[in-house]
């Protein structure tokens, strides 16, 4: 087993690239900025990052965030949530807010999430996959002409279908109004919806007001039965499974 062995002051220094990295995200086209330039960045951009950052969630049709996005979420296009505009000077008054795809030539103009089945795309109704469709608006299928825009009834763990869920991008104050978290102000790019670890875990079973809340004692103690629905399976399932860790 090789142990990587760095000269003094290495950590550090990798610890610096890393805070770069996650406050200056792709802005820098693959160059690194000079000191200098990353100075101006950070005067600029940081006030209004922490002002005006942009939380984007996948919800199903009760409100409860299935997905929160994060740099790295894939959009519809392939193309990550941080290659796209997450930055604003001021905050586009129309609503939905759209995050286009800034990667060269990629004609989404919003940012969208589809889940996965696994580690594959999910398939649309015309039986082929999300990404053998186009990311242009309509989203229609690239390798057939019978669809006319992409569908899936693929279910996520909610118990409800894909094409019920509505990727949504929102405010701080729009997030504090539902009571839902928004966790602490920070200065890195593309944050999305994270706000904690918690948010790396599906909806259904986050504890916090982002996904179900707390369950009550009375929830916890009733029996599995044939009636039990689908959500509470699975939740029961998980909690078990983490009781044994």
């Amino acid at each position: 087993m090789e142990r990587l062995t760095l000269p003094p002051g290495g950590a550090a220094a990798v610890d610096e690239y890393l805070e770069y990295r996650r406050i200056v995200g792709e802005d820098d086209g693959g160059k690194l900025f000079t000191p200098e330039e990353y100075e101006e960045y950070k005067r600029k951009v940081l006030p209004m990052r922490l002002q005006n950052r942009l939380y984007v969630s996948w919800q199903s049709p009760t409100g409860m965030d299935c997905k929160l996005v994060g740099p790295e979420t894939l959009c519809f296009c392939t193309h990550r949530y941080k290659q796209h505009k997450t930055d604003f000077e001021t905050i586009p008054p129309q609503r939905p807010i759209s995050l286009p795809c800034q990667v060269r030539g990629c004609p989404c103009r919003a940012y969208v999430y589809v889940p996965l089945n696994g580690t594959q795309p999910i398939r649309c109704r015309c039986k082929h996959f999300a990404d053998q469709h186009s990311a242009a608006p309509g989203f229609v299928c690239n390798a057939c002409s019978k669809c006319s825009g992409f569908h899936s009834c693929f279910t996520c763990a909610c118990g409800q279908p894909a094409y019920a869920h509505d990727t949504v991008v929102e405010t701080k104050q729009e997030r504090l109004a539902q009571g839902k978290p928004v966790g602490q102000d920070v200065p890195y790019a593309a944050m999305g919806g994270l706000t904690g670890f918690s948010s790396l875990a599906e909806g259904y079973i986050r504890l916090d007001d982002s996904g179900i809340g707390a369950p009550s004692a009375e929830f916890l103690d009733s029996p599995v039965t044939p009636w039990t629905t689908h959500f509470s399976r699975h939740f029961k399932h998980h909690l078990a499974l983490l009781q044994k860790r």
